[in-house]
């Protein structure tokens, strides 16, 4: 398959431009015992090219490590300041002014969202939501900030009733009095309805009637798909019938063509034994083919073509959060930075690999700038403590003599020097992580045959993005790195039995 980014061949092909049709995102939750510091959580994010995060809250200590990083940033107005926020146009643009205009422009903060599910998790805020967004909105406006950040609320897919057939699906209608003034606003401010999807949830309340691989996105037969029949239209997976669900039920208030975000979705890799599909292998297959949908931009079979931006639920494995272990188990690393499990996607290799046999390794990236790999090549082999020689004239690596094949030597020698540390297959961008090894004939690399290396607990030695010699390179710090669907039961049931 060639050379691999680390996590995110994935996170990287969706930063096409500014105006990107569709991109992945992740949550960054904190409920961990042993939270890594923001500095090290945004050398995560850089050396695993994520280019889109949505924090909880609007810490300020995570939004400056995250300033000058380009990294696109929605902050959250938590729950419980969402009573002050609605009910003061001073205490919105406090907010505003603390959380917001003190950070930007060198933190790319480009969304707020304003509560989590107010509708189903604090309805007694219900009444002031609207007014929570129209008051931060008015602050963004005072603040020529407007054009730049987007103002929504996120809600849990259990405000959508009958959601199949979609074509069938409506809110609650006791919400009427905030979905229809919250729609007019995000239609008029350009801003994109939120939504949490939770196809894991939905499977497991179904009494077996949801087939486990329509809720994985694996591929079915077109007379196993869901079929809408009102409007014929297949759907082969959860996470599309849902998201359309919402279309629809968006439609039934009139209002249409504003796209939706899901702001949390994801698969659990580890369960109590009432939860035998929390595993690896179905979080992989759900995160990977999720993520390959989501770019490939195809859209919802209501929508076709119109992406579904989605953010993945989430960074880390976040040990100390409540409930089933399940709930402690979503993320992609845990909190040493290290990988759950591998993510793959076809056509795109291997993007995030646990690898348990440590069959990983650091070499040199397609199309990689040779000045800028020879500077890499220069530091590995100096500074950067490398045994390079086996690279020298004579010696078993010193064919084929060029300096893609010697700097991938002297990347993955790095690589396993420092135990295969996020962070430290990077160099300035030209080095990837591979699943193939790329020894040959008598020249093995240093993680041939899995050789662990061994981690350290200090600063580790690696390019950073802003080097530009191979004697003066600066130091990268080593990073110690659902809501429910209400399922229409009769009519899945209908569907699939």
């Amino acid at each position: 398959m060639g050379v691999f980014s680390l996590l995110i061949l994935l996170f990287a092909v969706f930063a096409v431009s500014a105006d990107e049709d569709a991109f992945i995102g992740v949550n960054i939750g904190t409920d961990l015992s042993d939270m890594p510091n923001p500095t090290q959580v945004v050398a995560l994010l850089k050396a695993q090219q994520i280019r889109h995060v949505r924090l909880y809250d609007a810490d300020r200590a995570m939004l400056l490590a995250l300033a000058n990083s380009g990294i696109h940033v929605t902050i959250s107005v938590p729950n419980n300041e969402l009573l002050g926020v609605g009910q003061s146009n001073a205490t919105a643009a406090n907010w505003v002014a603390r959380n917001v205009a003190a950070h930007v422009p060198a933190t790319n903060i480009t969304g707020i969202a304003v509560g989590s599910e107010v509708l189903t998790i604090l309805p007694n805020a219900a009444p002031v939501l609207v007014s929570a967004l129209k008051f931060i909105q008015s602050a963004l406006v005072a603040s020529n900030l407007d054009d730049q950040i987007k103002v929504s609320t996120p809600h849990s897919s259990s405000i959508i009733l009958d959601s199949f057939p979609p074509s069938q699906a409506f809110f609650n209608r006791s919400w009427d009095p905030v979905m229809v003034p919250l729609l007019k606003f995000l239609q008029t401010t350009g801003s994109p309805p939120l939504l949490n999807v939770y196809p894991y949830y939905d499977y497991m309340q179904s009494n077996d009637v949801i087939p486990l691989d329509y809720a994985l996105f694996r591929p079915l037969p077109p007379n196993k798909e869901a079929v809408d029949s009102n409007t014929l239209l297949h759907y082969s997976n959860v996470f599309y019938a849902v998201v359309d669900a919402a279309y629809f039920a968006m439609a039934y208030l009139n209002f249409t063509n504003i796209p939706i975000v899901v702001l949390e979705t994801g698969w659990p890799s580890k369960g109590d034994p009432s939860e035998p599909d929390a595993t690896i292998e179905n979080a992989n297959t759900y995160n990977s083919n999720l993520i390959r949908h989501v770019l490939n931009s195809t859209g919802t079979p209501k929508h076709p073509g119109i992406a579904v931006s989605t953010y993945i639920y989430e960074l880390y494995n976040e040990d100390t959060k409540p409930g089933p272990l399940s709930e402690k188990n979503w993320g992609l690393f845990d909190a040493n930075g290290l990988p759950v499990y591998i993510m793959r996607l076809t056509g795109s290799g291997l993007i995030l690999a646990n690898d348990t046999t440590n069959q990983t390794f650091c070499t040199a990236k397609d199309g990689s700038d040779p000045k800028m790999l020879q500077a890499a090549l220069d530091w590995a082999c100096g500074p950067g403590k490398v045994d390079c020689s086996a690279l020298k004239q004579g010696q078993p690596c010193y064919e084929p003599d060029n300096v893609v094949a010697h700097a991938s030597y002297a990347f993955d020698a790095y690589y396993h020097l420092m135990g295969m540390a996020p962070g430290t297959c990077y160099f300035n961008g030209v080095a990837a992580i591979s699943t193939t090894d790329p020894s040959h004939s008598s020249c093995l690399f240093p993680g041939s045959g899995g050789r662990n290396g061994t981690f350290l607990n200090s600063t580790t030695l690696a390019p950073s993005s802003n080097s530009t010699a191979s004697g003066s390179i600066p130091l990268l710090y080593r990073v110690n790195v659902r809501s429910f669907l209400v399922i229409g039961g009769l009519f899945w049931s209908a569907v699939f039995l």
